[in-house]
């Protein structure tokens, strides 16, 4: 008998803590009403549903009620690392519970455990709020910041562009909508989502950034220079602007203004390791640019000391040190393209001593410089053809080949590849037997001294 009655003590029971419940919470609601509708619950009020939930949920953790009562309260207060375990619960529940309406309580779990930075379980409820309710604002809204904090920049730009065709006047989408896009390469269109949420707040320096460098990326390069340069002193997104007004200006070949740029970034404060060596090897890269190689070499070494590994910072002091003492060879590798013409031609002119040398042909390639010349002895007279790779590394065979085809091609009676590095063994080997001269560095500024 006593085992029939318990089924039935249970439901009473259960009965009895709804109705205890439903009838605080009225309670409460009236006494607020009184109150004043613009005040909420009261403290007494809040504390006694507090208090009777705690109670029931300390009973059974899953007292469905309790839960559904409590956790409304703390998301209304926006207190979510309260309201989270509740709604947490309640997900797990729903699939047992039908009275729980699941749609709903997926999509505020989902937001609570976004609000308190947990990423994993905020995607398993927003996406089941996403699939249950296709046509909420706030399930589409907060999975597109949570793809858009987790990396995932094409889902988050479906997701706010979802959100703001449901909504589109709710003006707190275009900020995510608009870094989704420019993070996910799109870069045009973040440009008018990205002034949208400029017009909200002009105080936002992160929005104003990103809007310069889509311009910046999308051709608008003046405009966003002058926000670039607006933004140097700024001490959050200084540095990155000095470095991105910096490219454009080294891109326009205003040297001297990317000098400035950089040296006014290195200035600032509290600048991350890596930015700071980025920085400084695009100083130094500008400096070689102006034929100004000990500054090149000041700030490479600066970078040798803190991130020794940093790109190719090792080889181009190795390369740099010693065009720094020698003014014959930084002149042969630095020198503007019809400086370096001339200087070939010197070359030619004045590699035989004893003979007449005339020029018939000068060939400017991206590579190298060609110079096609007659010499005339008392004894003999040759076509022959002068290659001048612009390099101090390791020319390889198949350079050497090709100059060798050409050689046969013009009927040349012979010709010099000139380097100011070095060639390679099989290069070496190629020209065994063949009428072609390998001259490297040691030769090259031995005659560089002569002319």
């Amino acid at each position: 008998m006593m085992d029939m009655l318990m089924p039935v003590f249970a439901i009473i029971i259960l009965v009895v803590i709804i109705i205890v419940v439903v009838l605080v919470v009225r309670s409460a609601r009236a006494s607020d009403a009184g109150a004043g509708k613009a005040g909420g619950l009261s403290a007494k009020n809040r504390n006694a549903i507090v208090k009777e939930c705690s109670k029931q949920l300390a009973r059974d953790p899953r007292n469905v009620p309790a839960l559904t009562t409590l956790g409304e309260l703390y998301y209304n207060e926006q207190n979510w690392e309260k309201a989270f375990p509740l709604y947490n619960s309640l997900l797990e529940l729903a699939t047992v519970h039908p009275e729980i309406d699941a749609a709903s309580i997926a999509e505020r779990q989902g937001i609570c455990a976004f609000k308190i930075n947990k990423f994993d379980d905020s995607a398993r409820g927003l996406i089941t709020a996403c699939k249950l309710l296709p046509g909420s604002f706030d399930a589409n809204y907060y999975l597109g910041r949570l793809m858009l904090q987790k990396n995932e920049y094409e889902k988050a730009v479906m997701c706010l562009r979802k959100a703001h065709s449901i909504a589109p006047d709710a003006i707190e989408v275009n900020e995510p909508l608009g870094m989704a896009y420019f993070k996910a390469k799109h870069y045009k269109e973040s440009l008018p989502i990205l002034r949208k949420a400029l017009d909200e707040d002009p105080t936002n320096k992160e929005v104003l950034f990103t809007l310069a460098s889509s311009m910046s990326e999308t051709g608008y390069n003046e405009q966003a220079l002058k926000v670039f340069m607006h933004l140097r002193p700024d001490p959050q997104y200084g540095a990155q602007s000095c470095l991105s007004a910096g490219i454009i200006h080294e891109n326009a070949k205003q040297h001297e203004s990317a000098v400035q740029d950089y040296e006014i970034a290195l200035k600032l404060e509290n600048v991350p390791a890596d930015l700071q060596a980025t920085i400084r090897y695009r100083l130094a890269m500008t400096y070689l640019a102006l034929n100004n190689i000990g500054k090149a070499l000041h700030y490479l070494k600066q970078i040798q000391l803190t991130m020794p590994d940093f790109k190719d910072v090792g080889s181009l002091i190795q390369r740099y040190q010693e065009l720094n003492t020698n003014a014959n060879l930084q002149a042969y590798l630095m020198s503007n393209a019809s400086d370096f013409v001339a200087l070939c031609r010197r070359f030619v002119t004045a590699y035989y001593t004893d003979a007449a040398v005339k020029i018939e042909d000068v060939s400017v390639k991206p590579e190298s410089v060609e110079i096609l010349c007659t010499v005339e002895t008392t004894k003999w007279e040759d076509s022959e053809l002068f290659r001048f790779y612009r390099s101090s590394g390791a020319t390889g065979e198949l350079y050497v080949r090709d100059f060798h085809s050409k050689l046969r091609d013009l009927k040349c009676d012979r010709g010099f590849c000139i380097t100011a590095g070095s060639f390679t063994e099989e290069a070496h080997r190629y020209v065994e037997g063949r009428p072609v001269d390998l001259i490297e560095k040691s030769k090259l500024t031995s005659m560089l001294k002569k002319i």
